[in-house]
């Protein structure tokens, strides 16, 4: 913009009027804060009235399939193993292969670790 070009005039901005800000600061609470406040009120009593742990605890299942505890593991911890079973190329192989022989050769030997 040059020095001879007249600026534009800014235009003046007209403020909202301020009961029409408190009616949307009224909404806000109506519609936003009232309504999580009843959720997290049904929520405590909910946990309230429930009894025992919040986890539920390992179940007879859990150690019995040798998926769901391969599942909770690392491929660390399933190369560890893979190790340990002696299977060959267990290095290169990802998870879902590595698992997939993995649950082969424990139902192989009916062993688990």
């Amino acid at each position: 913009m040059s020095k001879l070009e007249p600026r534009p005039r800014k235009r003046p901005l007209h403020p909202l009027p301020k009961g029409l800000v408190e009616l949307y600061g009224l909404l806000a609470v109506l519609f936003v804060l009232v309504p999580e406040w009843m959720a997290g009120g049904a929520l405590l009593s909910f946990s309230a009235n429930r009894k025992g742990s919040d986890l539920p605890a390992a179940s007879a299942v859990w150690s019995r399939l040798p998926e769901l505890r391969l599942a909770s593991l690392g491929v660390g911890e399933l190369r560890q193993l893979a190790r340990r079973l002696r299977i060959p190329g267990y290095a290169v192989l990802g998870r879902e292969r590595l698992t997939e022989r993995l649950i082969r050769r424990l139902k192989q030997r009916k062993a688990l670790w």
